[in-house]
């Protein structure tokens, strides 16, 4: 039927179907509300089946935030966590931006660490995003398209997708969050169904090239990498959605929104834990910010993003609270010296991995968000909780 169907051209004088379509030649890979709702519950259902509480596994979720080369702390945490014995089996993980690529690792396990580091320390990024791939000038990114696909496709190929498969089938999920620009919405993507349907035969090229283009559309940061265009089909026609960053619609989520509204959410997912990596700093940090343009709009833009990352972990810690579910956030300590996240120095980064490895070994990489939940309230500033034991928290991570 695709094949047969008129294509819709781009143009502001035609918007997009009302109807929002699948991807072509894919279905349910976008998650509506009760799309959203039946992932969850067929997830809880084959880990911990309602029936058999005493054969109930913990549903641990994770989601990762994004970050850019600050990504090299997700990346480095997991893998530490991994040789210290403490890392989770996440049932849901889900991710934004530098998250987004991420996520697949994190879900897949620690049998991917050796890929997971090479991606993030192996100096890809500096020869793909180094001062000399920049093009000014060129479409809507300083960075051409290749260049962000050039980091994606070494790493995300056949072998990810069939065990991404493998895992969706257990019951497991694999959310990706993109931003469709021409709506102004939010769009969250189960990878695991794009895997799934990629090992019908004859479609496994077409679902690993939608299952790279959703990871590059969200870390595809406006302005530095163009946006991606994803064809659709929505009432028999073609029509292609702009997508970019996941980062520009929220900076992470936890679980899609309409199951944070969802009521039985704290009954299924009872015994579970929630963890969040921020690949960045989020403490307040003073310093003279110089008199110029450039550096004016990129310390704003740094504390716009600071401030958002805090507002939707702090989204989180009450969704988690009505929930009953503990919520542990690991985050870039602000005595790193990670800088510009949008420097991708290989040794930075290195170091920024190789820092995070070792954080791992120390219990108290995750700050707890819990009942009391102290340690999270003073390190953000944020009015829930008591203040008792404030002071201790602090000297305790000093």
């Amino acid at each position: 039927m695709s094949a047969s169907c008129p294509t819709r051209p781009r143009s502001s004088d035609s918007p997009p179907p009302a109807e929002r379509g699948d991807p072509v030649g894919f279905h349910n890979v976008r998650l509506t509300e009760s799309q959203a709702h039946d992932a969850l519950t067929s997830a809880a259902d084959r880990i911990a089946p309602p029936r058999m509480p005493w054969a109930r596994d913990p549903i641990n979720i994770l989601a990762v935030s994004g970050g850019a080369a600050g990504g090299a702390f997700g990346a480095g945490l997991l893998v530490g966590l991994t040789r210290v014995g403490r890392r989770p089996a996440f049932a849901v993980v889900t991710g934004i931006s530098t998250g987004a690529l991420i996520a697949p690792f994190a879900f897949l396990g620690p049998d991917w660490d050796e890929r997971l580091t090479r991606a993030f320390t192996g100096g890809l990024a500096q020869r793909r995003l180094g001062l000399l791939g920049l093009i000014p000038g060129r479409r809507a990114g300083l960075y051409p398209v290749a260049a962000l696909d050039g980091l994606i496709e070494p790493f995300i190929d056949a072998a990810v997708l069939k065990a991404v498969a493998a895992a969706h089938d257990e019951g497991r999920r694999l959310f990706v969050g993109t931003t469709d620009l021409d709506r102004q919405q939010a769009s969250i993507w189960d990878l695991g169904a794009i895997a799934t349907q990629g090992q019908t035969e004859g479609k496994g090229e077409a679902a690993l090239a939608l299952f790279r283009t959703v990871l590059a559309a969200s870390a595809s940061l406006p302005g530095l990498f163009p946006p991606r265009l994803i064809a659709c089909e929505s009432g028999g026609e073609i029509y292609h959605e702009m997508h970019v960053d996941g980062g520009v619609a929220t900076p992470l989520f936890v679980l899609p929104d309409a199951l944070l509204r969802w009521k039985q959410v704290g009954r299924r997912l009872r015994g579970g834990r929630v963890h969040i990596i921020v690949n960045m700093v989020l403490a307040p940090g003073s310093l003279s910010t110089p008199d110029n343009a450039a550096s004016v709009a990129i310390r704003s833009f740094d504390t716009m993003l600071r401030f958002s990352y805090r507002q939707a972990i702090s989204a989180a810690a009450a969704f988690c609270a009505g929930a009953g579910l503990p919520l542990d956030v690991a985050s870039v300590p602000a005595s790193s010296e990670v800088g510009n996240g949008l420097s991708f120095d290989t040794t930075a980064m290195r170091a920024t991995f190789d820092a995070a490895v070792e954080s791992a070994a120390d219990p108290d990489v995750w700050i707890a968000a819990t009942t009391p939940p102290q340690g999270l309230a003073e390190y953000l500033s944020w009015p829930f909780g008591s203040d008792d034991g404030d002071a201790a928290d602090s000297d305790k991570r000093d």
